[in-house]
């Protein structure tokens, strides 16, 4: 189900993108007769079936949850930014707002509490760095992002909903490979590299600032 989303929202991403000026404008080139973007379901189409002849299908599926992971995380962070945001662009839709300033630190004390009755050795594997460093970073890394948030929820009082939906997809996160994680960090150099040289230039709201 997550692949046939893909393919089905990856070209829209792209189209709109490329009328934010993030991308050359072909990507928002729309069919005359089909009226959907041709240029990006095109190229959509060769990217995921060109590899899909030389990957199996564990490391497709990999690369899959890791990339679906990654975009949740970004939309939850992306939710608390507009909602201490004054200058918020005005939308039909809004994510219903809970005031979690002392919801989010209780329920981050709660489960370290949780860890330390239940799974004391599971906590001490993971500070155990005999057997490398590298394959605990994921976790190491997202214990150190709940301690921020518990942090940042309590002075700018977070929405409770979008900080559930980023420490859950956060935490499904810490499962994937090193070797998984490597390759996503690869295609995501790729895109800064691609924003960084032509997005944040050619970006209409970086236009309409100046």
């Amino acid at each position: 189900s997550v692949l046939l989303v893909f393919q089905l929202g990856q070209p829209r991403i792209w189209m709109s993108m490329s009328r934010d000026g993030l991308l050359p404008k072909i990507f928002a080139r729309i069919h005359p007769k089909y009226g959907t973007p041709s240029f990006s379901t095109i190229l959509t189409g060769f990217l995921v079936a060109i590899p899909a002849l030389f990957l199996n299908l564990e490391e497709v599926l990999a690369l899959t949850s890791i990339g679906t992971l990654f975009a949740f995380v970004l939309v939850c962070a992306g939710i608390l930014v507009l909602h201490n945001d004054p200058e918020k662009p005005k939308t039909g839709f809004k994510v219903p707002y809970f005031n979690g300033k002392f919801i989010i630190p209780i329920l981050f004390i709660v489960g370290w509490l949780a860890i330390l009755i239940w799974d004391m050795n599971g906590l001490k594997n993971i500070f155990n760095f005999s057997e490398g460093f590298t394959h605990k970073l994921p976790m190491l890394s997202f214990m150190v992002l709940t301690v921020f948030i518990a942090i940042q929820s309590y002075r700018k009082s977070y929405s409770v909903i979008p900080v559930l939906g980023l420490m859950s997809c956060s935490y499904l996160l810490t499962g994937e490979s090193w070797t998984n994680w490597a390759r996503f960090i690869i295609w995501l150099v790729v895109g800064m590299v691609i924003y960084f040289l032509y997005g944040r230039k050619k970006s209409r709201l970086n236009i309409e600032k100046a």
